[in-house]
């Protein structure tokens, strides 16, 4: 009886909601036939010529500098920044974009990396009848399907499976996940479908089975989240837009109008960061697009202004790809506190996310153990009990701040829409504020649209739908391929940068290094386990990049992916840098230095050390401790209570077995707590009862001394690569 008043009431709820969702979508019908017109209709009708290529970071600056006044100027080098000045420079704009750090350094590269609707707005819209969240919903499918459209090889559709656990439960989530497609129309990416318990297993293994009724399957948008924003960015460029990063905002520049007697923003001082030289640009209007920061700048123009945006973090954690299938992503849509987790497979890798808590606005967020744990512990509600999810297996942590728009007394986060708002000040200054990654071109052409009202500029309706972005004009799924036929590149590496660099992957073809093998012929890799070459890193060059943290972190994604994979690639990375860009020695560990501490702090690298130093309490059988203290007393046979690199180097030539010094170095200073150059006897047992604990996975260490101790015995090859290098 019971099911049957609940089956009852959300058909209820839920047919009234598809007539009126289907009413509305029904006007919709013709707008989204008709988009497919006016989207050829836009994109061809952009009149401004696009360069074949994109300037110099050198002579963008001088742009900046020689440009009597620009139209528009743009404050923040994130995916609404980027797409303001797309928007801005394709109408005809005389267009400048300024970024104190690199584009994307902020919320728009450590994403869920979804292009989505928003399956949770759309409950709240229907539950609480609210058309606002309704109306972003609508707004956010409709640019999803313009993103999978112009970026074709930077994103994908991804299905992502909702597991029912209860009865009841199976009608309530068809209903709304059916209404999900119908707000999506004709633009629906494919239909959404249920499983049986069965035939979800089958599609996602790993899923917990008892008490499994069965699932349902949507579809949703997954992309590259920092490529895309650099595309964005280099496809402004290329059109005409003076993009640059490493430019910081100082103050803005006013004049008093002569008809009205007030002060207007008429620009910006800034500040080259690389070179320190400060200089003026000038602007008819100027847009602040700082996500987080929307505040600092507001308060630029009128310190007495009050607070509209609200910061909350949402902490990702990275994890071996054996925890998710290929091709399906799930959803937990009711965690232990009413949050939503997303499991999904990214990069042959799986994400897992994302916590929403109030937060202090800051440059560099810091993932925190709890929410790590959090994460962890939800996804070990939903997974078999065959797999042990190990907090050790955590490769990669990063926190992003979200730029909500409410009121300032709001405590509740989580209850808040990221619908987006435009304002303009007294002195003209034009905020956009809040939203989404997916509305990013939405976002930006309400904001030009305002732009041109409020300061009567000279332009035309938006261009931007339909405009493809860099990379995406030749680009077919096929096209690794003709890389791998042409230039003799690894199929991986060539699938890698076919969906990285889109059309653009020829020119890191060229530039890669012959390896000296038979096969493959070109494209050395930074770290064995990764596609990345070493030709992305001049490449990265060309695209802006002027950092270590640039390189590992936003041309290629090795800090999202394994913290530890990037720690090793980043001294070839830095040589290859330091030859492009003429860097010092100095400059050098300067660089190095700096990247080690974002990978330690916002990357979780720092978990690491934290996890075996938590287990100080040695917790090991009697036989276990002396069981490793023999294997440790091979390696130190001077019984000095401590291992070096010498005294490995000496076990590993009497099994005939080399290993590089700095390799050597790099794997007893994972284990090295108090970073003294020498592994002590307690240290390599905190070491071995984490592991045995599961807080932590894949040392090499470990690897190397269990291995080298059955070689003594057998006089086999000892293999130090990761084992997931787990955190």
């Amino acid at each position: 009886m019971a099911f049957q008043k609940a089956v009852k009431g959300t058909a209820l709820i839920g047919g009234g909601a598809i007539a009126t969702v289907f009413g509305l979508s029904q006007f919709s019908q013709y707008r989204n036939k008709h988009g497919a017109f006016v989207r050829v209709q836009a994109a061809e009708a952009v009149t401004v010529p696009i360069k074949n290529d994109f300037p110099t970071r050198e002579e963008q600056i001088l742009a900046l500098k020689t440009t009597g006044e620009f139209d528009v100027l743009v404050i923040g080098g994130g995916a609404t920044g980027c797409g303001c000045a797309l928007d801005a420079v394709t109408r005809g704009l005389k267009t400048a974009l300024l970024e104190r750090d690199d584009f994307s350094s902020g919320t728009s590269s450590r994403s869920t990396k979804l292009i989505h609707g928003g399956v949770r707005y759309l409950q709240k819209a229907i539950m609480k009848l609210d058309f606002e969240q309704y109306k972003m919903v609508k707004e956010a499918l409709e640019e999803r399907a313009n993103l999978l459209e112009i970026a074709p090889h930077l994103s994908a559709p991804l299905p992502i499976m909702l597991p029912v656990y209860k009865w009841w439960q199976l009608p309530y989530y068809w209903f709304g996940i059916k209404l999900y497609d119908m707000v999506a129309g004709s633009q629906c990416l494919k239909s959404s479908y249920v499983l049986s318990k069965s035939r979800a297993l089958e599609h996602f293994p790993m899923l917990r089975k008892d008490e499994l009724v069965g699932a349902i399957v949507y579809y949703d948008g997954q992309h590259n989240d920092a490529r895309m924003n650099l595309a964005i960015a280099l496809t402004a460029a290329r059109y005409g837009a003076a993009t640059t990063n490493y430019t910081e905002v100082l103050r803005l520049l006013k004049r008093t109008d002569p008809a009205s007697g007030k002060e207007r923003v008429c620009g910006v001082r800034c500040r080259d960061v690389l070179t320190g030289q400060e200089f003026d640009v000038k602007a008819k209007c100027v847009i602040n697009a700082t996500g987080p920061f929307t505040d600092s700048v507001r308060k630029m123009d009128d310190e007495e202004v009050s607070n509209i945006c609200q910061p909350s973090a949402g902490v990702h954690i990275v994890m071996p790809g054996y925890y998710s299938p290929d091709n399906m992503g799930l959803l937990d849509p009711a965690t232990s506190d009413g949050r939503v987790i997303f499991f999904l497979p990214w990069e042959k890798m799986t994400i897992a996310g994302t916590t929403d808590s109030p937060t202090d606005v800051t440059s560099h967020p810091i993932p925190t153990e709890e929410d790590i744990n959090f994460i962890l512990n939800e996804v070990r509600n939903y997974l078999s009990v065959d797999v042990e999810v190990r907090r050790g297996d955590v490769l990669a942590a990063w926190s992003g701040i979200r730029p909500l728009v409410t009121d300032p007394n709001s405590k509740d986060t989580q209850s808040i829409s990221r619908n987006h708002v435009v304002t303009i000040s007294e002195s003209g200054l034009v905020t956009i504020a809040g939203g989404k990654w997916t509305t990013y071109r939405a976002m930006a052409q309400d904001t030009i649209d305002a732009a041109v009202e409020a300061h009567n500029l000279k332009a035309g309706s938006s261009k931007t739908i339909g405009l493809q972005l860099q990379g995406a004009e030749e680009w077919s799924p096929t096209l690794y391929i003709r890389l791998v036929q042409d230039y003799g590149l690894e199929s991986e590496v060539a699938q890698h940068l076919a969906a990285t660099y889109g059309d653009k992957a020829f020119e890191v073809a060229k530039i890669a290094q012959v390896t000296g093998k038979r096969w493959p012929i070109v494209g050395k890799r930074l770290v064995s386990e990764f596609p990345y070459i070493e030709a992305e890193v001049v490449y990265g060059v060309k695209e802006y990049a002027r950092t270590a943290v640039d390189m590992i972190s936003r041309r290629t994604r090795l800090a999202f992916l394994n913290v530890q994979a990037a720690e090793e690639a980043l001294p070839r990375i830095v040589d290859i840098m330091a030859k492009e860009l003429n860097w010092s020695e100095q400059k050098k560990k300067e660089e190095l230095e700096a990247a080690k501490k974002f990978l330690y702090y916002e990357m979780g690298y720092k978990v690491k050390s934290d996890q075996l130093a938590d287990s100080s309490e040695i917790s090991l059988m009697p036989s276990d401790i002396e069981r490793y203290k023999k294997r440790f007393h091979m390696f130190d046979k001077d019984k000095k209570g401590f291992i070096t690199i010498l005294d490995v180097q000496r076990v590993l030539e009497s099994i005939s077995v080399q290993i590089a010094e700095n390799t050597l170095h790099d794997i007893l200073n994972e284990v090295d707590l108090n970073k003294n150059g020498q592994v002590e006897l307690n240290e390599f047992l905190q070491l071995m009862s984490a592991i045995q604990k599961g807080h932590v996975s894949g040392s090499r260490l470990a690897v190397l001394m269990k291995t080298a101790e059955e070689n003594l015995r057998q006089r086999g090859v000892i293999s130090v690569d990761r084992s997931g290098g787990g955190l």
